[in-house]
């Protein structure tokens, strides 16, 4: 990865919510993706590839978000993997906790964009586990589509984005 590159993505986060649009939004997402991957102690490189391609068709091309998604992506797995105050159990909370506060989230939980990462997994058991994951995605996304209704609905007609 280039320096500048580098350097920039490190400023964006740290500053992440005061320069990047809908960082909220980004950060669920990274979080979300960041919780199939760092189930696997085996980390395939091409995990982060899969996650550039889908971030270019949701973000129509913004290299920039897409870059900015990846790396978001690679904080939270890093943070998994050392164990910084971060475990599979606490994002699990967290991404449970981001969905009662903001419910329209629910509808950024796109299992076919994960399903790819389970075919870099080796291991039968964390195969497992990731499926496991993707099934609770899917309830959590489906359970709160349902009982928030109304209030995706009004927090969507006060919001602006083009993501």
């Amino acid at each position: 990865m280039q320096l500048g590159f580098r350097l920039k993505h490190h400023f964006f986060g740290a500053f992440r919510e005061l320069f990047v649009h809908h960082h909220g939004s980004l950060e669920f997402r990274a979080k979300v993706f960041a919780l199939v991957i760092a189930v696997n102690k085996d980390i395939d490189p091409k995990n982060y590839s899969i996650i550039q391609n889908f971030a270019m068709q949701i973000y129509k091309n913004d290299e920039d978000r897409a870059n900015l998604l990846v790396f978001t992506t690679k904080e939270y797995v890093n943070k998994v993997i050392l164990n910084n105050d971060l475990d599979i159990d606490t994002l699990i909370l967290n991404i449970q906790k981001e969905l009662k506060i903001v419910p329209r989230y629910a509808k950024k939980i796109n299992i076919e964009s994960l399903k790819p990462l389970l075919n870099l997994t080796r291991d039968k058991d964390v195969l497992s586990y990731q499926e496991n994951i993707l099934k609770f995605l899917q309830t959590l996304k489906d359970e709160t589509l349902k009982t928030k209704k109304l209030q995706i609905a009004k927090d969507e007609e006060n919001l602006d984005s083009k993501y």
